[in-house]
C-alpha cells in the first residue's frame, strides 16, 4: 500500500504569514499540497476579516489546489485547561460552528472540513458538526467521515499549538514520519505558523517530509470524497 503524506499549517495570521509563505514554497518544490487550518479569530484580538493580505494569500493557495480546514472560531478556552471545542455540549458547539461558518463563507473560504484547536473535539462537538454541514472531522488519532460514520485510525505528528517543540520531540517526529511511511500508512504532519519562524522546528518538518517522500509517500490533502452516482443509486 502506498503511503500518504498530509501536511497542515495552523495559526496563519499577519505575524506568521511570511513564514507560511516560505514554507509553502518549499512544499511546492516537493510537489506536496498543504492543508491550511484557519480560524476566523485568534488570540490578541486578531480577526481574519481585518487582514486582507492573509485572506488574499489563503484564497490564492486554495485556488492553486490547497485545502482549507476550519480550525475553530476564536480558539478561546471554553473550560479551564481545555481547548475551545474540547468540552462543549452539542448546542454550544453548534453555535460556535455556525458563527465560524458564516465568517468563512463571507470571506470566500468556506469549507466542509473541521479540525478542532489542539485536535480536541468533545462528543457534543462531533455531534454538532453534521448539523452545520461539515463532512470530515480531523482528530488527534483519527480522520472521521461524518457522512458515512467511518473513522480512519491515524495519528498526527505535530510541532506547536499543543504539541511539544523541544529538539528531542522534533527528532521523534522525523523518526515517526519515516516509520509510518515505510509501512505504507498515512503520515500526518502538523506545524504552527509560529514554529515555522524557528529554524529547528521548521527543519524538522522539512526533514520529516523529505523522509516520507523518500520512502514512497505521495503528497495528499485532507479531503472528503462525495458519494459516486453509482453509490447513490444503489
Amino acid at each position: 500500500m502506498t503511503a500518504e503524506l498530509i501536511v497542515s499549517v495552523s495559526g496563519i495570521r499577519d505575524t506568521t504569514r511570511d513564514a507560511a509563505i516560505e514554507f509553502a514554497a518549499e512544499m511546492d518544490d516537493r510537489g506536496v499540497p498543504l492543508s491550511l487550518l484557519v480560524a476566523p479569530r485568534l488570540k490578541g484580538g486578531y480577526r481574519l476579516t481585518d487582514d486582507p493580505a492573509t485572506l488574499a494569500w489563503l484564497r490564492g493557495r486554495r485556488a492553486g489546489g490547497d485545502a482549507i480546514v476550519l480550525h475553530g472560531y476564536d480558539q478561546a478556552a471554553t473550560k479551564r485547561r481545555r481547548a475551545e471545542f474540547g468540552a462543549l455540549p452539542r448546542h454550544e458547539a453548534r453555535l460556535r460552528l455556525m458563527a465560524a461558518d458564516r465568517v468563512m463563507e463571507r470571506v470566500g473560504l468556506r469549507t466542509r472540513l473541521f479540525a478542532a484547536p489542539r485536535w480536541d473535539a468533545s462528543a457534543g462537538a462531533m455531534e454538532a458538526l453534521p448539523d452545520v454541514g461539515f463532512r470530515l472531522a480531523l482528530g488527534l488519532t483519527s480522520i472521521v467521515d461524518l457522512e458515512r460514520d467511518i473513522a480512519q485510525r491515524t495519528r498526527v505528528y505535530g510541532i506547536g499549538e499543543g504539541f511539544r517543540t523541544e529538539p528531542w520531540w522534533c527528532r521523534a517526529l522525523v523518526l515517526g514520519a519515516a516509520r509510518t511511511a515505510k509501512r505504507g500508512g498515512v503520515v500526518r504532519l502538523a506545524v504552527s505558523g509560529a514554529q515555522l519562524a524557528r529554524s529547528g522546528p521548521r527543519q524538522a518538518v522539512l526533514d520529516a517530509v523529505d523522509l516520507a517522500l523518500y520512502h514512497g509517500a505521495t503528497g495528499q490533502l485532507y479531503r472528503w470524497e462525495p458519494y459516486s452516482a453509482a453509490t447513490r443509486a444503489a
